[in-house]
């Protein structure tokens, strides 16, 4: 009968992972847990929480949205299935464990160690090896090292670092090896960065990212002849980048000449499980020790790291720490050990191929996709890929050749970037990400074997990718040979636009609307523009187009201020009309702004001068009417003997002209003073294509030119058109009065069209009275 307690910790974790995993729920506000899901520290609650409240703390905290976000930002998250949960019961079955009484817990960890290790042995072809489970997935490279050190130096139990001085020990490593790795041991052995010497790959023959032999046989022997100890050799099996191999069958038998210790890490060892093996990659195997990562191969959450090694002295392993003696260490391997018998063998096998089955399918559909360079090691054997927007097809399309004269690879860097990120956004579950190489720049990375198995990649993913990655490369093609014609239509429009030098942008480029205003300071010349530019950027944004513009990311950059950053564009873009726009749009702006500073100061001197025409006619009210009269109880007898009959004098500002007037004509006429027509402000010539967005050439191939929207171009022209009071007047005359009303409304469809006409009624009726 199996034990309760097993039992329930099965069940708690079944729910425990069913609230987490519920995105959807929505926490009801002024509850409790919602009140504790801030970020600020609360004190801890005098009543105890149950298991559901403290559960849905964690959910809220996990989906919290970040400040100044309307909604939380869409994660990556890791597909936890049945394999996964039986590496989170792992973790709670080893606290469980832990509580035993000694001697049952030793007999427990040690059968779950030996049978770990045994069947990843077996597994990964490496025979007659030993297991250390570390969850700092470099661990396992230091714990080997110092075990290398104390097999080298025969003193160094009892001596420790003072016998290093005698030999300086040296460590080689791949230039192409993961950032920090070489560093991080050097900091946890205690040794000089000096001990720590960085190989570099080829650059004449072969591949970019393995190391050069024969380059480092002449390094070991430079070290050997002044003295050092040539220690240990960092080789990958599958750079951490690219996926590349070393040689790894002429390194072991450098290794063994100076009797070196060879250690082997990469993302390609996880193909040892296969049937069918590469070369290449099979010489690890006879490495002297090889970190393995499962957990990232196989989707496991929070699983240990394990490094394979082979050494005859146990007690130079446990001076090493790669062995130990207490039990609750040994319990690493518990999640690994339940997950893998979960899988099993043909599971195991099946993940590792399912996701080089993926690198394959990309690659021969990437064959298709037009500018776009791939690079990999070996195309049957490779499970990472590497791609990028390429410069050359780009530039045979027909775009300017001096758009790739001066930064041409800090641009395509910025491309590339910006490739990978939609792809990123579009496809999440194809878990493509960014890559800096130092020789081939930003690249956009597919590893299936570091991705699919946590992220569920299926081969409906890969299909997705190609077809995003189609519809951006169009797009990035037109954006890189338009570049230079914006640059050329914004000089063009100089002073009011400048062109700002931006070759780390992914899209058309950056420019800047500068105000022309005169006899103000720097200071206030510079908010001004910061302000007119943000304008201007949001009256942008909200035209209809596919174009996004963009404030500066970093704002405080010397010469960057208030810059607009234009996005991507369409092949069918009109660059000529999007600068005019830009051109337009900003005048407005900075007219409008000096209207309303005009007019601010305009409506200062107006009251200024209304006071003093009040003060004036109260000083001519009182000559006129005497001093008697301003008594108040005289007045109002004088008042009703001898009424005064005074005028009604009044003032009208008009904002328009600035001045102070009379409002007498008002009164004499009993009539509002006429306003002038208004004129309609211009409007952009794209704006009047409705079936069409702006910024869009003509004859381009789009399908926005419907017959509708031609009829609707049509009638929006004639309505522009003004048509003089007199010869209205005159080609109205005979005409019956319904029939003229209707008429003038087809033709003009205007509203002070409509208004003049109605104004000649009258006068049509009586020239048709005398007539008759």
């Amino acid at each position: 009968m199996m034990d309760s307690t097993l039992i329930q910790v099965d069940k708690n974790l079944t729910e425990a992972m069913r609230i987490l995993g519920d995105e959807q729920r929505e926490l009801e506000g002024g509850t409790e847990a919602s009140r504790l899901s801030r970020s600020i520290p609360a004190p801890l609650q005098a009543d105890g929480q149950d298991v559901a409240t403290v559960l849905h703390l964690v959910h809220s905290l996990i989906h919290e949205k970040e400040e100044g976000e309307d909604k939380p930002s869409p994660q990556r998250m890791q597909n936890v299935g049945e394999q996964g949960h039986m590496a989170l019961l792992g973790h709670s079955l080893a606290a469980y464990i832990s509580m035993l009484d000694r001697e049952r817990l030793r007999k427990l960890t040690t059968r779950i160690l030996s049978d770990t290790t045994l069947w990843l042995c077996r597994l990964f072809r490496y025979e007659n090896g030993s297991a250390y489970f570390h969850e700092d997935d470099r661990e396992g490279l230091v714990k080997v090292s110092r075990l290398v050190i104390n097999a080298r130096y025969e003193e160094y139990a009892s001596e420790g670092y003072a016998v290093l001085s005698s030999k300086q020990p040296v460590i080689y490593q791949s230039a192409s090896c993961r950032p920090g790795l070489g560093q991080h041991v050097c900091n946890q052995l205690g040794l000089p960065l000096s001990s720590l010497c960085t190989v570099p790959c080829n650059t004449l023959f072969g591949s970019q990212h393995q190391m050069d032999v024969a380059l480092l046989d002449k390094l070991i022997k430079e070290d050997i002849e002044s003295g050092k100890l040539p220690l240990l050799l960092i080789a990958n099996a599958g750079t951490a980048g690219a996926g590349h191999t070393d040689k790894l069958g002429r390194l072991r038998d450098l290794c063994d000449q100076y009797k070196m210790w060879l250690h082997v890490e990469g993302v390609n060892l996880a193909t040892l499980v296969l049937g069918q093996v590469n070369s290449a990659i099979m010489v690890a195997t006879k490495s002297d020790s090889m970190t393995l990562t499962p957990g990232l191969w196989l989707g496991l959450p929070a699983v240990t790291a394990v490094t394979l090694y082979r050494h005859e002295d146990p007690a130079l392993s446990l001076a090493a720490g790669l062995t130990s003696s207490q039990p609750v260490e040994k319990m690493r391997a518990l999640p690994l050990w339940l997950s893998l018998q979960y899988l099993g063998y043909t599971g195991i096998v099946q993940k590792i191929r399912h996701a080089t089955d993926l690198s394959h399918q990309l690659l021969l559909k990437l064959n298709s996709v037009t500018s776009i360079k791939t690079s990999v090691e070996d195309e049957l054997n490779s499970s990472v890929v590497l791609l990028k927007f390429s410069e050359m097809s780009a530039a045979s399309s027909g775009g300017s050749a001096e758009a790739y004269c001066a930064g041409e690879k800090e641009l395509l860097d910025a491309f590339n970037r910006w490739l990978g990120e939609q792809l990123a956004q579009m496809v999440p579950t194809s878990g493509v990400d960014v890559v800096e190489l130092e020789d081939e720049g930003t690249c956009v990375r597919f590893s299936p074997l570091l991705t699919a198995a946590a992220l569920g990649t299926q081969e409906k993913d890969v299909e997705d990718l190609v077809e995003k990655l189609s519809e951006l490369v169009p797009m990035m093609t037109s954006t890189m040979c338009f570049r230079q014609d914006f640059k050329e239509e914004t000089n063009r429009h100089s002073p009011y636009l400048r062109y700002i030098e931006e070759v780390s942008w992914p899209g058309l480029g950056a420019i800047r609307y500068e105000p022309q205003a005169v006899g103000i300071d720097d200071t206030r010349k510079m908010k001004e523009m910061k302000k007119i530019n943000s304008e201007l950027r949001k009256k942008l944004q909200d035209l209809d187009t596919d174009i996004m513009f963009y404030t500066d990311p970093e704002s405080d950059r010397e010469g960057k201020e208030g810059c607009i950053f234009v996005g991507m564009v369409a092949e069918d873009i009109d660059v000529s009309e999007l600068v005019d726009t830009i051109v337009t749009l900003g005048q407005d702006i900075e007219e409008n702004g000096r209207l309303l500073e005009n007019m601010t100061e305009v409506v200062r001197k107006g009251i200024q001068e209304a006071e003093q025409e009040l003060l004036k006619a109260n000083e001519e009210k009182l000559m006129e009417e005497g001093m008697l009269r301003q008594l108040p109880l005289v007045g109002s007898v004088l008042n009703w003997f001898s009424p005064v009959q005074t005028s009604v004098k009044g003032r009208t500002f008009n904002l328009a002209a600035g001045s102070l007037d009379s409002t007498e004509a008002t009164y004499s006429t009993k009539a509002q003073a006429g306003r002038p027509l208004m004129k309609d402000s211009p409007t952009l010539s794209s704006e009047r294509l409705r079936g069409q967005r702006l910024f869009r050439r003509s004859g381009a191939g789009s399908d926005s030119f419907s017959e509708s929207s031609s009829i609707e171009q049509a009638e929006g022209t004639t309505a522009s058109i003004c048509v003089p009071e007199e010869s209205c007047h005159v080609a109205c005359q005979g005409v019956p009065e319904e029939g003229i009303h209707d008429s003038c409304v087809q033709e003009h469809d205007h509203t002070e069209a409509a208004a003049l006409l109605e104004e000649r009624k009258p006068e049509n009726q009586e020239a048709q009275q005398s007539g008759g």
